[in-house]
């Protein structure tokens, strides 16, 4: 079993991590802003998902092979760099941007798309992937059997994921009633669409 310093020390690690603001909390807070809270919950379901396929890697060794793959990791690296663009230039230029909080003026997607939008904006973005890569053998005691730590590691992420974009699914549900002027939306949305650009940007210098 994972000492009880070490499971808080993942716990902190872990949750300061997914708590940093990032293309998913964007993502999170833009549909909850724009659909509702029960619409975000998907893309959050979707993330959540994507982590645990991140991490179930990690913990098989698949990740190392990847991560020692050129070739797979660049594909995983642009996959994530041009949807990271589509987002980013979507939000400055569309009239219905990822902040748009005005839930007329944005169409709702099948819960699958919306669920699809999540997997996909984390699964393709390599950090992660590094991400648990480097964080999981640093909590891991291999004087113990390994399964049970890796299990209830995984399952304190699922966990994390959930609440921590859960708050940000919250946040972009209040907004609704702030009443935000026409002028701070767009503002928002061009804030967001740079945001998204940069982290596209910065992805490309990403290093195996």
């Amino acid at each position: 079993m994972v000492p009880f310093e070490t499971l808080m020390l993942f716990l902190a690690t872990t949750f300061v991590v997914v708590l940093s603001p990032g293309p998913a909390a964007i993502a999170v807070t833009a549909e909850s802003a724009s659909n509702g809270f029960n619409r975000s919950f998907l893309v959050i379901l979707g993330i959540a998902i994507a982590n645990v396929v991140f991490f179930v890697l990690s913990a098989t060794g698949i990740a190392a092979l990847l991560i020692a793959s050129h070739t797979l990791f660049s594909i995983i690296k642009w996959v994530g760099v041009a949807y990271l663009l589509y987002l980013g230039f979507s939000a400055m230029f569309s009239h219905t941007g990822p902040l748009s909080i005005n839930p007329s003026s944005n169409k709702k997607g099948s819960g699958y798309k919306v669920f699809l939008k999540g997997f996909v904006l984390e699964l393709s973005n390599p950090k992660a992937l590094l991400y648990f890569s480097a964080l999981l053998p640093q909590f891991i005691d291999i004087s113990h059997p390994i399964m049970p730590q890796l299990a209830l590691l995984c399952v304190i992420t699922l966990i994390l994921d959930l609440f921590c974009y859960s708050l940000y699914g919250y946040l972009g549900f209040k907004s609704i009633s702030v009443g935000i002027k026409p002028s701070i939306i767009k503002f928002i949305n061009r804030s967001a669409g740079t945001m998204l650009i940069f982290a596209g940007i910065k992805m490309v210098s990403l290093e195996k």
